[in-house]
Parts: C-alpha cells; sequence; structure tokens
C-alpha cells in the first residue's frame, strides 16, 4: 500500500475519532469506513484480522448503546468545551499511556477543564461527577471503541 495512502487513511480514522466527540457526526461509520478502505486495498491477513474485529467491537457497541445513559451534554451545565477536552486527552492518553491512558485522558481532561472553569477542586469535581454520569460514559464506551479500532490499525501498519 502507498504511503500517502496510509497517511490519508489515518487522517480518516482522526477525523473519526473527532466525529465521536461532535453530536450528530457518526464517528463510529466514518473509522469503520477508513478501516475497510485499508483492507480492501491492503488484503493481507492481518488487514482483514482487523476489519474483521472492527466490525464485530463497534456492533457490539451499537448494540450497547441503549444500557448506557443518553448523552445529555446540555443537562449538565457544563460547556461543550469541557466535554471536547475531555475527548481530545482521552485521544492523547490512548496513545500516551496505551489503551488506560483514554479512559484515565478522558476523566482528567473533563476534571482539568471544569476546574479551570470553576476555580476550585471541590467544584470540579462535582461538576466530573455530573459529565460523567449524564454524557461522559455512553461518549468514553463509543470513543474508546473507536481508539482500540484505530490502535489495532496502527499496530498492523506499524509492525
Amino acid at each position: 500500500m502507498d504511503v500517502w495512502q496510509l497517511v490519508l487513511v489515518g487522517l480518516v480514522l482522526l477525523l473519526g475519532l473527532l466525529g465521536v466527540l461532535v453530536p450528530g457526526v457518526p464517528g463510529q461509520a466514518i473509522v469503520w469506513a477508513g478501516v475497510l478502505w485499508w483492507a480492501l486495498t491492503d488484503t493481507t491477513r492481518p488487514a482483514w484480522g482487523v476489519l474483521i474485529g472492527a466490525t464485530a467491537l463497534l456492533l457490539l457497541n451499537q448494540a450497547l448503546r441503549p444500557l448506557l445513559p443518553a448523552r445529555r451534554a446540555r443537562g449538565t451545565g457544563a460547556p461543550r468545551r469541557t466535554v471536547l477536552t475531555g475527548g481530545i486527552a482521552a485521544i492523547v492518553g490512548f496513545f500516551v499511556v496505551p489503551v488506560l491512558g483514554g479512559i484515565l485522558g478522558f476523566v482528567g481532561g473533563v476534571y482539568g477543564a471544569e476546574r479551570v472553569r470553576l476555580g476550585s477542586h471541590r467544584a470540579g469535581l462535582a461538576a466530573t461527577r455530573t459529565v460523567m454520569r449524564t454524557a461522559g460514559y455512553s461518549l468514553l464506551v463509543e470513543l474508546f471503541a473507536c481508539l482500540l479500532v484505530v490502535g489495532a490499525w496502527l499496530g498492523v501498519v506499524a509492525g
């Protein structure tokens, strides 16, 4: 596969990760489409394995969605910037501290944004709990599933 095509697939996957954070953008579908594009052009066993695994994981995530609280970021009282900060921190954290960094990055990013906005540890912690209960868990599960797919893709491409 051409290096430029890999770069384009990587950009599509990044767009999908960011799309998970924006309401109305089908981030999971974009991530899956990027992996599909890659697997159709790189027809090796590992590429097809990542596609099959991504399909199964993202379908499982869709099946579990009704069991999680609905995303109601407006009901938290926190600005949209807080959830975006948490999401970007999760993406960075996932690659800095593999796998676990995504969760820590999200919660830490939300806490940091709320602490700065509200000015105290206690208020930041309370706001973080509220954000996680109303919007954070479902967003984190969806983002984490997409991060696992992107991590698998990166592992096969780099390896």
